[in-house]
C-alpha cells in the first residue's frame, strides 16, 4: 500500500508527456475545492440562520409549556399544580392567558391572537430585546398597555402615539334569549406601548395584553390556557420535562421549544440537508474532470504499467496506484476547499462582508453562519466517496 501510494504521489505532482493532462488535473483539483468550498459555506449559512431563528424564538416561547390535553383552560388551585411549582430545576412560572379575537385600530380590523401575561414577562422572556419600537410597558398609572407583533402594527397601521386605541372584541361565552348584535362581544381597548419582531409567524399575529385584561376579556377569571416555565441554567430540559410530565400524567401537555415550533423546525432541517443534496450533485458533475483526468493518466502511463508488470506487479497493484492517484487529486481538492470554506466562514463572522440590504430593517446586519464540526464531517466524507467513485470506474478497466 505505502508503495502504491508512493507512486500515485509522483504521478500527481510530475509533468505528463501531453501537457493537457495537467489542466484536466488541475481543473479536477479546482472543481472538487469549490464543490467542498460550497457544501461549507451554504451549510454553515443555514446553521446561521436556523440558530438566528432559534434565538429568537427563546425569547417569545419558553423552555417549557403546559397546556390542558382536554378543553383551553384549567384551574391553578389543582394539587399536581402546586406540586410542580416545588420540581428542582425550575426557576419561575408564567401564568398566560391566550386565544384568539378580533382586533381594531381606528378603521382596519384583523383577527389576531391576544396573550395576556403577568407584569415580569419582560424579565421571564427577555422579549424587551426584540422591540423595533416603543418600550415594553403593560401597566403603568393603573392604565394597561399592549405590546404588538410587528406585523399586527402594519396590517392595522398602528402608530404609537397614545391617541387611537387598540380594540378587542371576544364573542360572549353564554347568551341567553335573542341575541342582540351589539351586545354579542366582550369588548375592551389599550393602547400601544411598542412594537416587537420575533419571527414572521409570529409578528403577524400576537399582541401581549395584562393577563387580567386578558381574563376579562376571555372569561377565564381565575383559570389559565397554559403554564411557561423557565428553566435554571444548566439543567437538563429533556430530564425536566420528563419529571413534569411524570406528575401530572396525560392530563397535561408538555412541550420544549422543539415541539412549540416541530413544524418549523423540521422545514429548515429539511431545506438545509435538501441542499445539501443538490449541492453533491453538482459535486457529483464536477468529478467527470477528475474520471477525465485519471482515464488521461492511465494512457499515458501505459509504459509504466508494463514495467511495473514485467517486474511481476499484480494488476491488483496496477489498479490500487490510480485508486490512490484518483483519491490523492479527492484530497487535494477537498483539503483546498475545506479551508477555503473554513476561511469564507470566519470572515463572514468576523466581517460581516456580505450584509443584509436596507440597513437598520432586520435585527442582524449581515447574514449569520456557523460552523458546525458534523457538517465538515459529512461534507469530507461525500467528497471522498465521491473522489472513489469517479477514480474507480476507469481504474476497473486497467487488463494486462
Amino acid at each position: 500500500m505505502k508503495l502504491a501510494i508512493h507512486i500515485a504521489r509522483r504521478y500527481l505532482i510530475s509533468k505528463k508527456s501531453v501537457h493537457v493532462i495537467n489542466l484536466i488535473s488541475a481543473l479536477s483539483v479546482v472543481g472538487v475545492a469549490v464543490g467542498t468550498m460550497a457544501l461549507i459555506v451554504v451549510l454553515s449559512a443555514f446553521n446561521g440562520i436556523d440558530g438566528f431563528i432559534q434565538g429568537m424564538l427563546s425569547s417569545f416561547d419558553p423552555d417549557l409549556k403546559l397546556t390542558a390535553v382536554e378543553g383551553k383552560s384549567f384551574s391553578l388551585d389543582r394539587p399536581e399544580i402546586r406540586e410542580l411549582m416545588q420540581v428542582e430545576g425550575v426557576a419561575e412560572f408564567m401564568q398566560v392567558v391566550e386565544d384568539n379575537a378580533l382586533l381594531q385600530y381606528e378603521d382596519r380590523q384583523k383577527y389576531g391572537v391576544v396573550k395576556g401575561v403577568e407584569a415580569n414577562y419582560a424579565g421571564f422572556s427577555g422579549l424587551d430585546s426584540m422591540l423595533v419600537d416603543g418600550q415594553f410597558v403593560l401597566n403603568h398609572n393603573n392604565r394597561m398597555f399592549t405590546v404588538i407583533g410587528q406585523g399586527v402594527a402594519v396590517d392595522l397601521g398602528v402608530g404609537l402615539n397614545f391617541i387611537s386605541p387598540i380594540y378587542v372584541y371576544y364573542p360572549k361565552r353564554q347568551q341567553a334569549g335573542r341575541v342582540v348584535l351589539q351586545n354579542a362581544f366582550n369588548r375592551d381597548y389599550l393602547f400601544p406601548s411598542g412594537v416587537f419582531s420575533v419571527q414572521q409567524e409570529i409578528d403577524a399575529q400576537y399582541i401581549l395584553v395584562p393577563i387580567d385584561f386578558a381574563r376579562e376579556i376571555f372569561e377565564l377569571d381565575g383559570r389559565v390556557t397554559s403554564m411557561e416555565l423557565k428553566l435554571k441554567p444548566g439543567v437538563e430540559v429533556e430530564d425536566i420535562q420528563a419529571k413534569v410530565k411524570a406528575l401530572l400524567g396525560d392530563a397535561y401537555k408538555v412541550q420544549n421549544r422543539y415541539e412549540q415550533h416541530e413544524f418549523l423546525y423540521r422545514v429548515m432541517k429539511s431545506e438545509k440537508w435538501t441542499s445539501f443534496l443538490i449541492l453533491s450533485f453538482i459535486l457529483i458533475i464536477a468529478s467527470f474532470n477528475l474520471l477525465g483526468s485519471l482515464t488521461m493518466i492511465i494512457l499515458d502511463k501505459k509504459d509504466d504499467i508494463f514495467i511495473l508488470e514485467s517486474m511481476g506487479a499484480s494488476k491488483h497493484f496496477i489498479r490500487q496506484i490510480f485508486l490512490m492517484e484518483g483519491w490523492l487529486i479527492s484530497i487535494t481538492g477537498a483539503l483546498v476547499g475545506l479551508v477555503g470554506g473554513v476561511g469564507l466562514v470566519w470572515a463572514q463572522s468576523r466581517f460581516e462582508l456580505l450584509k443584509l440590504p436596507g440597513s437598520g430593517a432586520f435585527a442582524i446586519s449581515a447574514y449569520p453562519v456557523q460552523l458546525q464540526l458534523l457538517d465538515v464531517l459529512a461534507t469530507l466524507a461525500i467528497v471522498l466517496a465521491i473522489g472513489f467513485l469517479a477514480a474507480w470506474y476507469p481504474v476497473r478497466s486497467i487488463k494486462k
